[in-house]
């Protein structure tokens, strides 16, 4: 029986300088950089046995983030088109992010989510809006639109931006923080300060001549 045929990943200029860059980078966490590279070997052409091999693990972990990329190259390849450096980066590692633990099974894949953000980073004109900025109700609307998910609440868009802000966006729910000036010191004299002031001005009272 041969090998089964792995499959085929490909990343343009700008995703490899992007997962180079997260390989290199000492804030990364390590299972995010395994992943960084898996990604470019397997853009390299190098099947999963030889990448399993080298990384030291086993090679059904090679495939699944192998094929978690293929799965996401479309929606990677539509936000390459508008993104800014810095979302294009989120969208890359919210790809590789782990799915939810067993036991709470995740509503959304994370192709999905992947796809919800690089709608995100798009100009909202891009679909016929008068809007300079995404709200999550727009979002969760033109996801559906777009078949990303069959249906999905401005909430749960919110949840999904919350650590990947794109520029393109403003969040029209939750509360906004306010901050307030700091109020001055209170001037007035503590009860013992006045109780002293009142005695002093008694005692000069009762010298004073008469």
């Amino acid at each position: 029986m041969g090998r089964m045929r792995s499959v085929a990943v490909a990343v343009t200029p700008r995703q490899k300088k992007v997962l180079e860059a997260l390989t290199r980078t000492k804030l990364a966490a390590q299972r995010l950089v395994e992943r960084c590279q898996i990604i470019l070997m397997s853009a390299e052409g190098r099947n999963n046995e030889d990448q399993a091999a080298k990384l030291g693990v086993e090679r059904q972990r090679v495939r699944r983030w192998r094929h978690r990329w293929a799965h996401a190259m479309e929606s990677l390849a539509a936000a390459e088109k508008s993104a800014t450096d810095k979302d294009f980066e989120k969208l890359v590692i919210a790809v590789l992010m782990d799915e939810a633990r067993k036991g709470a099974p995740a509503k959304f894949s994370p192709e999905q989510v992947a796809g919800i953000i690089a709608l995100a980073c798009e100009p909202p004109s891009d679909s016929g809006l008068p809007v300079s900025h995404w709200t999550p109700p727009e979002l969760a609307r033109e996801a559906i639109k777009r078949g990303i998910v069959e249906s999905i609440s401005p909430r749960q868009v919110d949840r999904f931006l919350a650590k990947r802000t794109c520029d393109r966006t403003r969040v029209s729910t939750g509360s906004h923080r306010r901050t307030s000036a700091k109020r001055p010191s209170s001037t007035r004299p503590t009860s013992k300060e006045s109780a002293t002031r009142i005695e002093t001005r008694r005692s000069s009272q009762r010298r004073a001549p008469t």
